[in-house]
């Protein structure tokens, strides 16, 4: 097994919500972990403290992932200090709750919600592009993009759906091109995440139709603990390419969510990953 203290992630978008539990989760494995976000108000300094804090590495690094120079100057930054990835989290996203829960349609949102193509969608190409090479040298590496049911069923409207199913093709694609130098990638699909913040909040703040589902929402460090699981399955080149759902993921390798209760999947009720095309297409 490697070493843990040579092991190295990056988890984009993690100062706060599931990139923050993830980046959690790997520290709690020993990692060294990167941890990027473009907010100035020290919380993503204080998510890096959270991975120190549960044994691992945390380094924080600003950058915002709409600007392509400044993704470039961080994996020149990781190669120079850390000469290694194994794991890169694509979690970066633009993130409008306002917007995308507003009623009506997609012509009568804010045309913002098209962002979440550009840091999301795009965002996870332009990462993976610059982390492919280090991964493809070392002959191993997982890069894991995180999607959601969206991608194939209607979730908060077009512009999050085209996100996640785009997300879904090009991680197939991109198998093809990385399976021969040892790398693999996948989609990767949370449950509904009991977030920090969502935490905090006092009970009678929270929706009646909220409050009721809580009970099945996942902790974020559930996800980094099964895509740690995943890195290290022997059967992991079988599985790149595809969109794995995380709680059916959690079941295969004997992984809990941190209250012990099993997260569900909802392969049934939002939909199943789509089967794209054949690896020799």
């Amino acid at each position: 097994m490697q070493n843990r203290a040579s092991f190295v992630v990056m988890v984009t978008g993690a100062s706060r919500g599931l990139g923050r539990g993830i980046a959690r989760a790997f520290g709690s494995r020993g990692a060294t972990v990167y941890l990027t976000g473009r907010a100035a108000d020290g919380s993503l300094e204080q998510a890096a403290a959270e991975v120190d804090a549960q044994g691992g590495r945390g380094i924080p690094v600003a950058c915002d992932h709409r600007e392509d120079e400044q993704v470039r100057a961080l994996f020149e930054r990781v190669r120079k200090d850390s000469t290694s990835l194994d794991i890169l989290v694509n979690n970066a996203a633009a993130v409008y709750p306002d917007a995308l829960l507003a009623p009506g349609g997609f012509w009568e949102k804010s045309l913002r919600l098209v962002d979440m193509i550009d840091v999301g969608l795009r965002s996870n190409y332009v990462a993976s592009y610059y982390a492919a090479p280090m991964m493809v040298d070392a002959t191993r590496g997982l890069i894991a993009n995180i999607s959601f049911y969206g991608a194939v069923s209607y979730f908060h409207g077009a512009a999050y759906g085209a996100a996640k199913a785009g997300t879904d093709k090009m991680t197939h694609d991109m198998s093809i091109d990385l399976i021969p130098h040892g790398v693999a990638v996948v989609s990767y699909w949370p449950g509904f995440i009991m977030t920090d913040a969502l935490a905090r909040m006092p009970p009678e703040m929270v929706p009646d139709d909220l409050r009721a589902m809580l009970p099945q929402f996942e902790r974020p460090e559930f996800s980094g603990l099964v895509i740690d699981a995943l890195y290290r399955d022997p059967e992991l080149r079988e599985l790149s390419g595809k969109a794995l759902i995380g709680a059916e993921l959690g079941v295969k390798y004997g992984i809990k969510d941190l209250d012990g209760k099993q997260p569900i999947s909802y392969r049934r009720t939002m939909g199943s990953p789509a089967e794209l095309f054949s690896p020799s297409a």
